[in-house]
């Protein structure tokens, strides 16, 4: 065998550190085929969680004693975990949040408060002329705060297109980014196509007119290698639920002197350095973004999510991924009436793929899958604007991740004909 399609991954061996994948689902074994939602996690997260909360459990950056010692010490430490991995220039970048959604808030937050503060950093400030671009395929996390922030500041928000083959119309991107462009906020790789953007052209662009670059990693940093350096960007959003760690926890990187710049999101708590009854002066970052008690266990699951991850290697990660991409993509369009909605090659895109069946609602088709152990999201993704493009209300995804077999997908397959049979009585 060629080594380039030789496995990278002991999948059965991975599928021993989840013991949720041993539960059966209406007499049948779990086929998770969810991840894109929310990934599973191994014992080494919930070991390294528990082992905090029976031994180290405190509030952080407080307290001298021993367990506030260790508590600060840990979180710290997963905070320079964090940045090792995405290839940080300095773990002071790296800003924990709840989920992806609130590290973009936070930079659109910033925004307005920059817009409204006198002295704020013109990068920063939007009005009446200025534009947002964001593209068609975003998820609402990444379109929502950027309509509001629009709305509220007399910006414009413009997008740039999808094309028929379900890629970014990125020759059209000289058109939409503009000598007005403040911020243009990108997906990296879509939860509903599957499609991963060409990052280098957005950002060689944005810069070029002088505006800022918001990434949102939150379906990538999971699945590939990313060094924040090479991609270009002023900030990079992800999730730590989506990537084997905890829920609660999210991350946003910034470049160091835009952080400095940038007026803080929340306040109370420990960013501060002075106050007194009439003001108040701001901690350096990444303080000054985390306002009150931050997700102190959970960001420890997240470190072992990621060590978990690297002894994987994400290279492997990938390789593997591309592989269920190109096992699934052909067979699932021989199934009678299946439209892939997404790039029908596994080629710049990702192992999660949504589809439609030809008369069946995918509400129904979720259900049938469910009854045979099946687990795989149906709706509109939170990505209404990308199904209306085109023309579907719904779909059905699948999405896999690194302890995903080719044989869970065959059972997808044989599911759809079972939704068939079902619904034909």
């Amino acid at each position: 065998m060629n080594d380039a399609f030789a496995p990278r991954l002991d999948v059965e061996k991975i599928r021993a550190d989840f013991p949720i994948l041993n539960r059966d689902i209406g007499g049948h074994r779990l086929a998770y085929l969810d991840s894109a939602a929310t990934s599973q996690r191994p014992r080494q997260v919930e070991e390294a969680m528990r082992e905090f909360s029976e031994h180290s459990n405190a509030n952080i950056s407080r307290s001298v004693h021993t367990l506030g010692a260790e508590a600060t010490e840990a979180y710290e430490g997963a905070r320079s975990r964090v940045a090792a991995f995405i290839k940080a220039p300095s773990a002071d970048e790296v800003i924990f949040t709840k989920n992806a959604t609130e590290s973009i808030n936070l930079v659109a937050y910033a925004m307005l408060a920059a817009t409204v503060e006198k002295g704020a950093d013109e990068r920063f400030r939007l009005g009446e002329g200025d534009e947002i671009v964001v593209t068609q395929m975003e998820h609402h996390a990444n379109l929502v705060p950027w309509q509001e922030l629009c709305k509220r500041t007399g910006a414009t928000l413009k997008w740039i297109g999808v094309r028929d083959d379900f890629r970014l119309d990125i020759d059209s991107i000289d058109q939409v980014i503009t000598e007005r462009t403040k911020l243009v906020a990108l997906t990296h790789v879509s939860n509903l196509l599957g499609t991963r953007n060409p990052l280098s052209q957005v950002t060689k662009r944005a810069h070029a007119v002088g505006a800022l670059v918001l990434v949102d990693a939150a379906q990538s940093v999971p699945h590939m290698p990313i060094d924040v350096t090479e991609m270009g960007a002023d900030f990079v959003a992800f999730t730590g639920h989506k990537m084997l760690g905890p829920t609660g926890i999210g991350v946003l990187w910034g470049r160091a002197e835009l952080l400095e710049a940038m007026p803080p999101f929340l306040s109370g708590g420990s960013m501060i350095t002075t106050v007194t009854m009439e003001e108040t002066t701001f901690a350096a970052a990444p303080a000054k973004f985390e306002a009150g008690t931050p997700p102190i266990s959970a960001a420890v699951g997240l470190a072992a999510a990621i060590d978990y991850l690297d002894n994987l290697g994400m290279d492997n990660i990938l390789h593997h991924e591309k592989e269920l991409a190109a096992y699934a993509l052909p067979r699932l369009e021989q199934v009678e009436g299946l439209h892939v909605i997404g790039p029908r090659v596994p080629i710049a895109r990702g192992a999660t793929i949504s589809f439609t069946l030809d008369g069946f609602h995918p509400h129904d088709v979720g259900q049938v899958l469910d009854s045979d152990g099946v687990a795989v999201r149906v709706g509109h993704h939170c990505a209404k604007p990308v199904c209306s493009r085109y023309g579907v209300t719904a779909t059905t995804r699948l999405s896999a991740y690194v302890y995903t077999t080719t044989e869970e997908i065959d059972r997808l397959i044989a599911g759809l004909e079972k939704v068939r049979k079902v619904f034909s009585r």
